[in-house]
């Protein structure tokens, strides 16, 4: 596994904001893509455009084999035990996963805020990332090798008003992530990566129009795709931003 070679990675909640934004980056540069989302209509339209759009100038079936994109909530342990099944049998062992699946609370004060809401951030956020870990790490093991980018946030080395389970989440990543990296063998690295602020959805849930301020995902995908290809065991345990 070296940079310049083609690598397999899986990205989770692949269908929308940045996910999407490095699977499309990613496959620009010729590596796999393992994708995975609960919004079946968006992973076809992902297929679709990568099919359309291969760098390696093969056909489109072939472009589409290339990738593989599967339609799985990480908030259920069932469903990541069967996506990593299916990973493994027609892809075999990603190289690096990017635990990018997240959610963020509605604007509120924590007492404001509705328990279910609650529930789905923390379920996504922290839950949906332990399930990956859960049924992936076994995999890297055999192959005593592998990167894993949790994403976090500035919001999880910091606090913000009005989004505090959200905080809470990715204060969760962070900790998980480093008590992890110290469980990982030689040849793995697990690190916590705060993308920075980028003009998505979930970023116009909290700043509304002021959003348009901050750089397009696509722009932010670029810079991060070269960065995760860049990892190496020496970074484990790291909280790095792009």
């Amino acid at each position: 596994m070296n940079a310049a070679g083609s690598r397999t990675i899986l990205i989770t909640g692949v269908s929308k904001g940045l996910g999407r934004a490095l699977a499309v980056e990613l496959s620009k540069r010729g590596h796999t893509v393992i994708g995975c989302s609960r919004a079946q209509d968006k992973l076809n339209a992902l297929q679709l455009e990568l099919s359309n759009s291969d760098p390696n100038g093969s056909s489109s079936s072939s472009s589409s084999d290339r990738h593989l994109f599967l339609n799985a909530d990480v908030r259920s342990n069932s469903s990541v035990e069967e996506l990593a099944r299916l990973v493994v049998e027609k892809k075999g062992v990603p190289d690096i996963i990017v635990n990018n699946a997240g959610t963020i609370n509605r604007n509120n004060k924590i007492w404001e805020v509705p328990v279910e809401e609650f529930d789905t951030v923390i379920d996504t956020n922290v839950k949906g990332l332990a399930n990956v870990l859960r049924h992936f790490i076994p995999l890297m093991l055999t192959n005593k090798q592998g990167i894993i980018v949790n994403m976090s946030s500035g919001w999880g080395r910091s606090g913000a008003a009005l989004v505090a389970p959200y905080c809470a989440s990715k204060w969760a990543v962070e900790g998980l992530s480093k008590s992890v990296a110290k469980e990982l063998p030689e040849g793995m690295a697990v690190v916590a990566l705060n993308p920075g602020v980028i003009n998505t959805d979930m970023l116009a849930s909290c700043f509304g129009n002021s959003a348009a301020l901050y750089q397009t995902p696509e722009a932010w995908a670029f810079k991060a795709a070269t960065m995760i290809l860049n990892l190496t065991t020496a970074d484990n345990g790291a909280s790095l931003t792009v």
